[in-house]
């Protein structure tokens, strides 16, 4: 794939081969990531570390993999985050919902889903289950309801929504990145289908615990006493958050036209928001308040993606990862449509399997490597939006399918509910590929 990739080998560690070597990395972090006995992020960075160390690759092709578009995008969107829910916005929404019918559990479950998937869809799904999932436990808490249900759906919800934006899902950041695609562009493929997956799939969820939802008069008067409004802490603070989420959203639908990349975007209005949180404060107090946020941004998912780009740049370089897309369209005979079937369908099951984050890492540089045979970047666009729902909503499948399932089930464990790993799967693997039939016709009827 990469010209570059061939005088590599003189240098490698021992004489080693170079593909061999490089794929071992990337097994070896992929399989100790499935164990979950060590971070993560800690992981990535050390198969980074061998792939420069051992020769796979130098230090500036390393450097030169990092995709600091995805990068800043995230640590962007991560800052506003950190500083709007500081207001109490994001609570204050999912009480209101709740009180919105009355108490009533099945309309409370339906609600607190339709409030995950819109936030997933415009902040990001792990960071709406972060805010969403606490004040769920404490609703269900007061219906005197078993909060598996309604974690479970929020789950799926969450996945389901962060699947429509350019900012939804991480797998949606580095895709759009690498193929430079838009938020508009996001907005208009993959938005359509969005709300008949969550309909259907809420349907399902009803058919199999909803009818078994119920509260007593009581608690459910219990419940409509809850006072939204004490929720929200900071009235000037939720005015500068609302005024620059809005523009940054606004900036996403227009940045593709400017020539801009939507990290400029993020990283500008998180840089706005930081000055207009601490506007009027002393010197000592801004710089308390900038350490703060900074120690809210999930440094692990940032350095998680850091190592991770270069461990698949190291297998890219050596040539692994264009033999094995020649291998996929060999399989599917060269066929256009039988690849973009194969793509969904690999993507989703292996996403239910493994995180998504490593999956897609491994298959954008695939997919890139079928543009000569379809004719161009603009022939393989629909190949994108089958590797995004794929690994979005594949995402659902399993309890580490996605980092917003972890989230949740992290919540779960703490507040003494805890979520079986074949509990949840039994019910979740089913209703993710009944999603990703669905993606699948409309992919059929859309694009081919």
């Amino acid at each position: 794939m990469h010209s570059e990739a061939m005088p590599q080998a003189q240098h490698v560690i021992f004489g080693l081969d170079p593909l061999w070597l490089a794929v071992s990395i990337l097994l070896m972090v992929y399989g100790v990531i499935m164990m979950e006995k060590f971070n993560r992020a800690v992981l990535a960075l050390l198969g980074a570390g061998l792939m420069i160390l051992c020769g796979v690759i130098t230090q500036q092709q390393a450097i030169a993999g990092v995709d600091f578009n995805t990068i800043g995008l995230l640590t962007g969107m991560m800052i506003i985050v950190a500083i709007s829910q500081k207001t109490g916005m994001f609570q204050y929404v999912a009480i209101r919902a709740a009180k919105s019918v009355k108490g009533e559990p099945w309309g409370v479950l339906l609600m607190l889903s339709v409030v995950t998937a819109v936030f997933s869809a415009f902040l990001d799904n792990v960071t709406t289950v972060l805010l969403i999932a606490p004040v769920t436990l404490l609703i269900t808490d007061a219906l005197g309801v078993r909060p598996y249900p309604y974690l479970f759906a929020q789950i799926l919800a969450s996945n389901i929504g962060g699947t429509a934006t350019l900012i939804g899902d991480p797998p949606n950041i580095m895709i759009g990145s690498a193929a430079h695609l838009s938020f508009t562009d996001f907005l208009l493929n993959l938005a359509p289908i969005i709300p008949v997956i969550f309909i259907v799939t809420m349907a399902i969820v009803w058919w199999i615990f909803g009818r078994d939802l119920s509260a007593s008069e009581e608690k459910r008067q219990m419940l409509m006493k809850f006072n939204e409004k004490e929720a929200i802490t900071d009235v000037p603070l939720l005015k500068k958050s609302l005024l620059v989420l809005g523009l940054v959203i606004a900036g996403f639908s227009v940045a593709h036209n400017l020539g801009l990349e939507p990290a400029t975007i993020a990283m500008f209005g998180a840089a706005l928001l930081l000055l207009l949180q601490t506007w009027g404060s002393s010197t000592d107090e801004k710089e308390h308040a900038y350490e703060k946020i900074m120690g809210e941004i999930e440094w692990t998912t940032i350095f998680f993606f850091v190592g991770l780009f270069i461990v698949v740049t190291g297998v890219e370089h050596t040539g692994a990862i264009g033999w094995l897309a020649e291998q996929t369209l060999a399989l599917t005979g060269g066929d256009f449509n039988a690849t973009l079937a194969a793509v969904l369908w690999i993507s989703a099951i292996a996403s239910a399997l493994v995180d998504n984050i490593p999956f897609v890492a491994t298959m954008i540089p695939m997919i890139e490597g079928m543009e000569d045979t379809f004719g161009g970047a603009d022939a393989i666009v629909p190949l994108w939006w089958a590797l995004a729902l794929g690994a979005c909503l594949g995402g659902n499948g399993s309890l580490i399918g996605a980092s917003a399932n972890l989230i949740v089930a992290g919540f779960a464990q703490r507040a003494g509910h805890p979520i079986a790993f074949l509990t949840f799967m039994r019910h979740a693997f089913l209703l993710m590929l009944i999603s990703i039939a669905i993606a699948h016709v409309y992919l059929y009827v859309r694009y081919l």
